[in-house]
């Protein structure tokens, strides 16, 4: 009987009968010795058909809508590029995700700008790429728009506004409430609506909203449409991404199909059939299809039994942000008995750097393997050098073939910024 966790690798993941994980047709044990651990290790081929899911699931139903990748939530060049040759646009939040985009080789008309608190470098950046739309979050981005905006050119904006929108996440990925640092409440958007219509030098297409991150229920993600709604009639309405992603065998996130059917049932409700929609899926178009793999490095067995990594905090942050719960499996004993519960920690000097807590495992030894799958989001986005730690590699497997689309930093890289 196969292991029940590997149902959260990637679709098609197997087991040798010597108990090493096989993901699209590469052992486990094979990608440890060619590129090391850690290392974060993306099916291209789960990945490539999770893009064309979300895509065929929208624009089958609404032909005047869009899927924009909402890039934060894996902003490799790779893995953009791969949205790209997939026909899904980018959603990017800063100056080094447009450069990334257009690296990808992104149609800039394409991609949707979003952010808080802009630069003016980066809105300079976006207006001189030509940027499809910026979502302006305040006053202050239309302040930098009309500096720089050349007189006879037009930059097309949607507003953001707060939907006010309670939902049932970890308050640290909640933006859709009243209080979030994100968007404008109503009043303050019909204000800033009326502004830029009235500005020679921005176009305004439409409004945004987004309720959160991790929401397992489509009804809370689908209840920002009437908010966007009651705001006017607009050509665009993007309303965000926000649903949520399996990590563990009890996580029971709604599909795509459901996801888009409470969408297009509350537009059919309040919007126009002409508007154009956008969604802005991010950890759930990516999570699923990738896993870290780890290298344990040390057991203890005293008052609990720690079982530490060669990572930790410097490839994954969503424990410590907001208390993620992760499974991992033993990838080269899959064959042996879960008999030992133990505490999954990494290799960083911080109480809080716990990848997981309990977990059951086989007694694991210094040596072993260790694969902790759905870190496809916000991993790579989040990995650091604290402790003078070398953030790992991404590598693609297809069809029995493994590469590199990111190497692991040498020693040198941490020092190349000194002067």
């Amino acid at each position: 009987m196969p292991h029940p966790l590997v149902d959260l690798f990637p679709a098609g993941a197997t087991v040798d009968p010597d108990g090493v994980l096989v993901i699209a047709g590469c052992r486990v044990d094979d990608l440890a010795r060619e590129f090391g651990t850690p290392a974060i290790v993306v099916d291209e081929d789960a990945l490539r058909a999770r893009a064309r899911e979300y895509r065929t699931a929208l624009t089958s139903r609404r032909p005047n809508a869009r899927v924009v990748f909402a890039s934060k939530a894996f902003p490799a060049t790779a893995v953009q590029r791969v949205m790209v040759e997939e026909g899904i646009g980018l959603d990017v939040a800063g100056g080094g995700e447009i450069l990334s985009a257009l690296r990808a080789g992104v149609d800039p008309a394409l991609l949707v700008m979003h952010g808080n608190a802009k630069t003016t470098e980066e809105l300079r950046i976006a207006v001189e790429a030509g940027v499809g739309l910026v979502v302006v979050d305040n006053a202050d981005d239309v302040d930098r728009l009309e500096q720089l905006v050349a007189p006879g050119s037009v930059q097309r904006v949607l507003v953001r506004v707060v939907p006010e929108v309670a939902s049932s996440t970890h308050p640290h990925v909640q933006t859709g409430q009243v209080g979030s640092k994100f968007g404008l409440t109503a009043g303050a958007a019909r204000a800033l609506i009326a502004r830029i219509e009235a500005s020679p030098l921005l176009e305004l297409r439409g409004v945004h909203a987004h309720v959160g991150s991790q929401i397992m229920d489509p009804a809370e993600l689908a209840a920002a449409v009437a908010p966007l709604a009651a705001l006017g009639d607009f050509p665009v309405y993007d309303l965000g991404g926000g649903l949520g992603s399996r990590y563990t065998i009890e996580d029971r996130p709604a599909s795509v199909d459901e996801y888009v059917d409470a969408l297009l049932a509350a537009a059919d409700e309040h919007l126009s059939a002409d508007a154009e929609l956008i969604i802005e899926p991010g950890r759930s178009m990516v999570n699923a299809s990738a896993f870290t793999l780890y290298t344990v490095t040390t057991v203890k067995r005293d008052a609990r039994t720690f079982v530490a990594v060669d990572g930790g905090m410097g490839d994954n942050l969503e424990v410590a942000l907001f208390g993620q719960r992760y499974e991992a499996v033993l990838a080269g004993r899959l064959h042996e008995e879960d008999a030992e519960e133990v505490v999954v920690v990494g290799r960083h000097c911080e109480s809080g750097d716990v990848l997981i807590d309990p977990l059951r495992l086989p007694a694991a030894r210094v040596g072993d393997l260790l694969a902790v799958p759905a870190t496809g989001a916000y991993t790579h986005t989040m990995a650091n050098n604290y402790n003078g730690y070398r953030r790992p590699p991404v590598v693609f497997v297809r069809d029995g073939e493994a590469r590199a689309v990111i190497r692991r930093e040498t020693w040198e890289d941490l020092f190349a910024r000194d002067v």
